[in-house]
């Protein structure tokens, strides 16, 4: 089976996020690396392109990108959007103009406005639009969807999301310039450590349950008084299944490392995941003792086993989860290319219309904190 062609703009030499992606994408074997415009300037992403085996199909520019792929006999198959994030829009709009399926990092767009526009270009031209929240790919948070989806909690009462971590709580650092931007109306927009953090923790809560939040209520803080946008939230949502949503995010937290976890209870039971502990699934049926679900154990879901690659006891990370992600879209673009149904246990990857749900929550979050919590639609007008 052919390798699918793949590219990447943005993720260039120093990059955090992209040998992640990298990783995950030529994990499985599904995707060969043949295309890049890795870097703002010109050279060095040539240079750096050239060095990771693109040779001629290592571009300047994303622009140049697009018309050389465009003018390709056998072009990409997918794009990755990896660039700062009031790029997005620009980018991944031209790239599905131009015929190309795309997964863009988050945040999808830097307003409500251009993800409504998003989500209607992917809608009419038929290709993918996909958002990289990928830590929805960690095969026990797969399983604690199925779970949830076949009945064993029954009805959802509550969810409890958090994401907090303590990497920005030194006041000293605050004029750090790699710190800095991130709390910067000008650079990050509405919002801060909500939009960078929070709404991984929100598209959780959304992903796991099957329910979209509706509206939502927000108290923010910028702890560091320089701050003027926050480094502390605590939100409460509602979600159109009925369930009651608390969602805590925060980067002063001293002593959290990285503190992405999800709580569900529902009518008969409840279930626990941590990031910083991914291999393990805490099940509490009503009225019976706890249990411990363990990645790669026999008898999980579909969904578990299509994403556990190592035997059980071996932990698997970041970029695995990322993997997950890469090989549900190679899936769905295999299914389209031969005209046939997706695999029901890979068509999980996150959509523009995911994308758009986080801006929509982003900036209602923003409102609600200027207005002493007041609640606020958290759905886009499109959805409304």
């Amino acid at each position: 089976m052919r390798k699918l062609q793949w590219g990447m703009i943005g993720g260039g030499e120093g990059s955090q996020i992209g040998p992640a992606h990298r990783l995950g994408a030529g994990l499985d074997g599904l995707f060969e690396f043949t295309a890049g415009a890795l870097d703002h300037r010109p050279e060095e992403g040539i240079g750096y392109g050239r060095s990771l085996g693109l040779g001629d199909r290592a571009y300047g520019s994303w622009q140049d990108m697009l018309a050389g792929e465009k003018a390709q006999d056998n072009p990409i198959d997918l794009v990755t959007v990896a660039t700062p994030n009031s790029t997005h829009f620009e980018i991944t709009k031209a790239f599905l103009e131009g015929g190309f399926h795309v997964l863009c990092e988050k945040p999808m767009t830097m307003t409500v406005e251009e993800g409504e526009e998003i989500v209607k270009i992917a809608r009419t031209t038929g290709k993918i639009c996909a958002v990289n929240y990928g830590y929805s790919g960690y095969s026990l948070v797969r399983h604690m969807k199925a779970m949830i989806a076949r009945g064993d909690l029954g009805k959802i009462r509550l969810v409890n999301a958090e994401f907090a971590h303590g990497h920005h709580a030194d006041a000293a650092d605050a004029e750090n310039p790699r710190v800095r931007w991130r709390y910067d109306p000008a650079q990050a927009g509405v919002s801060a450590q909500f939009a960078d953090c929070g709404i991984h923790a929100l598209h959780m809560a959304s992903f796991v349950t099957g329910q979209d939040v509706t509206k939502l209520s927000a108290d923010t803080v910028s702890c560091i008084d320089v701050r003027v946008l926050e480094d502390d939230a605590m939100v409460n949502f509602r979600m159109d299944g009925g369930a009651v949503g608390r969602l805590w995010t925060s980067s002063i937290a001293i002593g959290r490392q990285h503190g992405l976890g999800i709580q569900v209870f529902g009518e008969k039971g409840g279930l626990r995941w941590s990031q910083e502990h991914p291999n393990q699934l805490y099940y509490m049926p009503l009225g019976e003792r706890l249990q411990i679900i363990e990645r790669g154990e026999a008898n999980l879901s579909p969904e578990a086993d299509r994403t556990s690659r190592v035997t059980i006891g071996h932990a698997e990370g970041m970029p695995l989860a990322f993997a997950n992600i890469y090989a549900d879209l190679a899936e769905a673009i295999r299914a389209r290319k031969e005209n046939r149904s997706i695999d029901p246990a890979a068509d999980l990857y996150p959509r523009a219309e995911d994308g758009l749900r986080s801006m929509a929550a982003v900036f209602a979050v923003a409102q609600s904190g200027k207005e002493d919590g007041l609640w606020c639609d958290a759905r886009p007008p499109m959805f409304r």
